[in-house]
């Protein structure tokens, strides 16, 4: 009897882990709004159902364990070259970088296109701060700038517009989105910034560089500008790929169609 019950627990136990390995959600969940989109409100129904899962993240989505923690975020390091015009050109490394505030998204608009199914969604942050370790090179309105250290952005009341490609595929039954790609745009308020050490410890520089990047912050925001997408992008790209293969996307739109219906063939899952 012992035997069988050990072999009954190791079935069980393995069983588990496949499922772990490639579970989804089989049944809506309460913090979905499904939505038709041949329904003529669809765009509200889309935008409400969006806010509600944005809502959802700051507790944390049941059985989505791939994401830690959306508020604050975390990112390992991001490398950026820019060089578009005379006032900036710049070679940028954060490590260790920490994002507050997307606990506080707000969906204004959520639009999803029935060629492709591809998203157009709208949303404001209140707040955005990001602090991470720095290493620049190069020019930033006409400053020539060489040093590593920490760096303070706080961003006040960004409206975003997040461009987000897909493609759809089959699993167990459902339809689901692969997020391919993602592209967004942003406009905010204000900047407040600090970048420790710029001078490898000249105080007065320091301190008179860092007053005059608060004093021109609109210039210092277009000349961030890449810095500040890619962190964006890179922290969306990897929430929603990790939501949308865990989610079917038939929760949020119930009319979607098979992968073999807008393609005409079916599309291999991606790996």
């Amino acid at each position: 009897m012992a035997r069988l019950e050990l072999i009954v627990l190791l079935v069980t136990f393995t069983t588990c882990l496949v499922r772990a390995e490639d579970g989804f959600l089989k049944e809506p969940p309460d913090y979905i709004k499904e939505c038709r989109i041949a329904d003529k409100d669809f765009v509200n129904c889309s935008t409400h159902s969006i806010q509600q899962l944005f809502d959802k993240l700051n507790d944390g989505i049941p059985g989505l364990t791939s994401i830690r923690s959306f508020d604050p975020f975390y990112l390992n390091r991001i490398r950026i070259t820019q060089g578009n015009s005379n006032a900036i050109n710049l070679k940028v490394e954060l490590a260790n970088v920490k994002i507050i505030g997307f606990g506080h998204t707000n969906v204004l608009d959520s639009q999803v296109f029935k060629k492709d199914y591809s998203w157009k969604t709208t949303f404001t942050l209140p707040e955005m701060k990001l602090q991470a370790d720095y290493s620049l090179f190069g020019r930033i309105l006409l400053i020539p700038l060489n040093g590593k250290g920490q760096v303070f952005l706080d961003a006040e009341n960004m409206t975003v517009t997040m461009h987000t490609k897909t493609r759809l595929y089959s699993k167990g039954g459902f339809t689901f989105y692969n997020v391919t790609n993602l592209h967004v745009d942003f406009k905010m308020d204000g900047l407040k910034s600090y970048f420790s050490n710029l001078f490898n410890g000249n105080k007065q520089l320091e301190d008179s560089t860092n007053k005059f990047f608060n004093d021109n912050w609109r210039m210092l925001a277009d000349a961030l500008y890449t810095v500040i997408t890619q962190t964006i992008e890179d922290i969306l790209l990897d929430v929603l790929k990790k939501i949308f293969h865990f989610i079917p996307a038939n929760f949020f739109v119930s009319d979607i169609p098979t992968p073999e219906q807008l393609y005409g063939r079916a599309k291999p899952k991606p790996k």
